[in-house]
């Protein structure tokens, strides 16, 4: 067994103390902390954040150590005995997936500070809390009184707690399972209709997969005071952090909906269908796979598709969610240069932030709108008899049950059975190529009535000159170009401050000014690295950046009605 002590002598310095008891370890044992964290694909470098790490034997003797990496610690022991390693975490950021003190909490996301013994993962783990007796604990773990236990270390990474007085909680029960609802934060909750939602797209997504793979599920909340958005999924929980206080169960209520039913999905597919390359997971090192258009695109589409087909959300709503995913797509020009497949091998490069323009999509969006084109070719291949949801359903009993990963080729298997052999040209041109969408799109909508409909941009410097940019002072700061467009012969670039045009200083009316000055040559001036320079801006009849949407066509056949209806259920 391993032991972990966890202390917060002096929270407003925000650092945790360790202690951790290792048992039997051998001469050259070496001590690791994880490199990254499941569910975001990148190496997160955890180890910046360990101070004064020690080494002492049962009898307090320090017992020597050397690092072999960025991460890991080689114990120089005599022979086989028992040791305690000691070191402080700055626990300073605070989002779904990190770790946070200060006086009013602690949140830990142990796959961020708990260290463990290379090769001996599979041992049983205490987590000791010397917290205030008036601190509640939120957990998936087994708990008794201010002690946690998880089997091995794979569950305790895999199980991020909040330690509060603050605390707000309830419950409800599906399909055998109860699901814990923990909320921290100053929030005034509904909890009538928070229930009845969560419990309506999670009725229906048990509903799909035909059992939860789990007895107990725990929704951890983080409300913030200030704009946040952000999930993290684990086996038997998921923490969400969300933002400001005041809009949570106002306008930002659609949001909460949205990514707690994503989060619940992961459930089953990534944590329970998990791609082959990261079964088990290898914490010391990047976990490659391109199966991110399967964990995170059929997650994106099925996440808000149950909230549709659980009556939660409307088709309006539905569909405003999918038309944020095109227009995602659309505006990405990533997209004709790189597939969905290898930008989720690159997550690990560039995958969480903007990244060189252009350069690659995101598993997310791309994902997403190819679930919904395999979607419709299942149910058109066999005859409104089945979709997507069986095909996971499948996976789900045939790898997750069967404690083993799943490959790319095992994914496209059961696709190309469930959706026919001309599926082999969606896969390779559109998972693994870069055709471009709109004709598979255009089709998958009509099979089930709707159609894509688009119109120019109502944003003049956006619709008409091609750029976007957001407010810096009292001009604007370039923040997207469009290739070939107006400011791409003009030689705009991205970051450039526009200050005015035609000599007219911007005072937060960038395209009030393109407007008027329609049938005159437009001149923008920009600040660039602290020069100020004159660009001429041509005029083309054409439009950039168009706005799509999805709309219900007006009398669709026998068919698409059918089709419609079985996509719905």
């Amino acid at each position: 067994m391993v032991k972990y002590h966890l202390a917060i002598e002096q929270a407003n310095q925000q650092y945790i103390q360790f202690k951790v008891i290792f048992e039997n370890v051998s001469p050259g044992a070496i001590i690791h902390l994880p490199k990254w964290r499941p569910g975001r694909y990148e190496l997160g470098n955890f180890a910046k954040n360990v101070r004064g790490f020690k080494v002492f034997d049962m009898n307090g003797k320090v017992v020597d150590f050397h690092k072999t990496d960025l991460s890991s610690w080689k114990i120089e022991v005599k022979e086989t005995s028992t040791i305690r390693v000691e070191y402080s975490y700055y626990a300073a950021e605070l989002n779904a997936g990190s770790t946070f003190l200060n006086k009013e909490m602690l949140y830990s996301n142990p796959v961020n500070c708990f260290v463990y013994q290379n090769g001996k993962k599979d041992e049983t783990c205490e987590v000791h809390l010397d917290i205030p007796a008036s601190w509640n604990i939120a957990c998936s773990m087994e708990r008794e009184g201010m002690v946690l236990r998880a089997a091995d270390f794979d569950e305790l990474a895999d199980s991020p707690f909040i330690c509060s007085a603050s605390l707000q909680y309830n419950q409800y029960e599906s399909g055998g399972t109860i699901f814990h609802l923990w909320f921290q934060g100053d929030c005034q909750i509904d909890w009538s209709g928070l229930i009845h939602d969560f419990k309506a797209f999670t009725d229906k997504q048990i509903e799909k997969f035909m059992e939860f793979p789990v007895p107990h599920y725990h929704f951890l909340f983080h409300i913030l005071p200030y704009k946040a958005y952000h999930g993290v999924e684990h086996q038997k929980s998921t923490v969400i952090a969300l933002g400001p206080t005041y809009d949570v169960f106002g306008h930002l209520y659609t949001e909460l909906l949205g990514v707690s039913s994503h989060e619940l999905y992961h459930a089953w597919n990534v944590k329970a269908i998990r791609p082959i390359e990261m079964y088990p997971y290898d914490y010391q090192k990047e976990n490659l796979s391109k199966l991110g258009y399967l964990c995170e695109g059929v997650t994106t589409y099925m996440g808000d598709l149950m909230l549709y087909k659980s009556g939660v959300f409307d088709l309006k709503q539905y569909l405003h969610e999918f038309t944020g995913q095109l227009q995602k797509h659309f505006d990405n020009f990533g997209r004709f240069h790189y597939s969905v497949a290898d930008s989720s091998y690159d997550t690990w490069l560039d995958g969480y932030t903007v990244g060189a323009p252009g350069r690659k999509v995101s598993i997310y969006t791309e994902g997403c709108l190819l679930a919904f084109v395999c979607d419709v070719k299942i149910r058109e291949y066999s005859g409104n008899k089945h979709g997507l949801d069986e095909l996971m359903k499948r996976l789900y009993f045939n790898f997750a049950l069967g404690n083993k990963g799943v490959s790319e080729d095992d994914y496209i298997a059961l696709l190309k059975e469930l959706a026919g052999p001309e599926i082999e040209e969606l896969i390779t041109g559109y998972f693994y190529g870069t055709r471009p969408f709109e004709a598979i799109l255009t089709e998958a909508l009509e099979t089930i009535g709707l159609e894509l409909t688009h119109k120019p941009n109502c944003r003049y410097s956006v619709g008409r000159t091609g750029f976007k940019s957001h407010p810096f002072g009292s001009g604007f700061q370039v923040a997207a170009i469009y290739p070939g467009s107006p400011a791409d012969l003009a030689g705009l670039m991205l970051n450039d401050e526009i200050i005015a045009v035609n000599d007219f200083k911007l005072n937060g009316d960038l395209d009030n000014w393109l407007s008027y000055l329609d049938d005159q040559n437009k001149r923008l001036t920009v600040i660039r690295q602290g020069k100020i320079i004159e660009l001429a801006l041509p005029e083309v009849q054409r439009s950039f950046y168009l706005e799509y949407g999805v709309e219900v066509i007006e009398n669709p056949n026998s068919f698409q009605k059918k089709a419609f209806e079985h996509w719905n259920k």
